[in-house]
């Protein structure tokens, strides 16, 4: 139905609308949790907080995997690379998250507020660390990666296990990494707002008003930051999108303004920025004139926009290398074969429709704010 030019570019946005949607749905959990020791103050409080992420987070957590899974049976060398140069940051993240089923799962357990406190602080974990860490990646990525592909194709990580982390951590992924961080933190105190009455609902409000702009002002600042200070890529020759993938056929050049080239070829492409800059805005008014279900919509739309900015402004490179401009993998040799992505976008096609509308039932049948009338009544509940 598709030639392969065509699913190249297929699954470029079907992984991005997957990284989107796990930003907004699991992102909100996370959001929550970071601000679990924050806005809510007594056990009852922080129990009303927890439940109105409780029947979601592990279906919200599915679009991660589902994420994962697509990177690597869409684009198998991105996998292999990108497992390589953020093995250490991938295990920070596997590690922090390990505290959410688990401190879901045990926080009610004991009524303890010692015990019950330990796993509030394992939950902020759980959702603060993955959330900066998400946006040190993608800020490394828009820097390069150090790493090659030699003849047989095969990937090679400049540097040791050990010291691996310490590089991600460089000024401007912190950046991308505050970013993030404050993006979903927002999404999740618009979400309490959304779901819980005061105090709770409160002091999200008051957190949502004062960190939406810092997304905005953060984002602007990388924006800047990218265009003075880092450098983009750019394809000067390569085979037809079409061709049999093979990395090292193209050859690459880094240009101090490369990262914003679809802008200029594509004007329409502004808008994603324009949502990125906006949204958080929006989501700042929206929330001090209690409107938390419209605050919600432009939280989710900023996230939309600072995600697909960076996706714009690579296209059509997935991960640059650094010590290497060649082995640089773009969507056109880093994909999978014709027959491969054929296959999993039907699947695509005739499963994603069902998981949407399960998803949309679950939370239509499970909505309702959550008070404190309510989570005193069945003290002996799940959280």
């Amino acid at each position: 139905m598709f030639d392969y030019e065509t699913l190249r570019f297929i699954w470029w946005m079907l992984v991005g609308a997957l990284l989107m949607g796990f930003a907004i749905t699991d992102g909100m959990d996370m959001g929550v949790g970071s601000l679990l020791p924050f806005v809510a103050r007594t056990d009852t409080e922080r129990r009303i907080a927890i439940n109105t992420i409780g029947p979601h987070w592990d279906g919200n957590q599915v679009w991660f995997i589902t994420a994962g899974g697509a990177l690597f049976a869409a684009w198998p060398a991105v996998y292999a690379a990108a497992f390589s140069g953020f093995y250490m940051a991938m295990l920070l993240v596997l590690f922090a998250l390990f505290f959410r089923p688990v401190g879901f799962d045990y926080r009610s357990k004991i009524e303890n507020p010692t015990w019950r406190n330990i796993w509030d602080w394992g939950l902020f974990a759980g959702g603060a660390i993955p959330a900066l860490i998400f946006g040190v990646a993608f800020g490394n990525l828009l820097q390069g990666v150090p790493f090659y592909l030699d003849d047989l194709l095969r990937s090679h990580y400049q540097g040791s296990l050990l010291t691996a982390l310490l590089p991600l951590l460089n000024p401007f992924a912190l950046l991308a990494g505050v970013i993030s961080l404050t993006m979903l933190v927002v999404h999740g105190a618009v979400w309490l707002q959304l779901r819980t009455a005061d105090p709770v609902a409160a002091r999200a409000r008051g957190i949502a008003m004062g960190l939406a702009p810092l997304v905005t002002i953060a984002f602007a600042a990388a924006g800047v930051w990218l265009w003075f200070g880092v450098e983009g890529y750019r394809i000067a020759s390569a085979p037809p999108h079409g061709a049999f993938p093979n990395p090292l056929a193209k050859q690459v050049v880094r240009d101090a303004h490369a990262w914003f080239d679809i802008y200029r070829r594509m004007p329409i492409a502004l808008i994603a920025p324009a949502l990125g800059l906006c949204g958080p805005l929006a989501t700042a008014l929206l929330a001090k004139a209690g409107r938390p279900g419209l605050a919600f919509v432009t939280s989710a739309l900023g996230m939309v926009g600072v995600i697909g900015s960076a996706g714009l402004s690579m296209f059509p490179f997935v991960m640059p290398s650094s010590i290497d401009l060649k082995s640089s993998l773009t969507i056109w040799d880093a994909a999978s074969s014709h027959l491969t992505l054929t296959v999993m976008f039907w699947a695509v096609v005739i499963l994603l429709p069902m998981v949407l509308a399960y998803t949309v039932w679950c939370y239509a049948r499970m909505w309702g704010k959550v008070t404190a009338a309510e989570i005193e009544s069945r003290s002996h509940s799940a959280y």
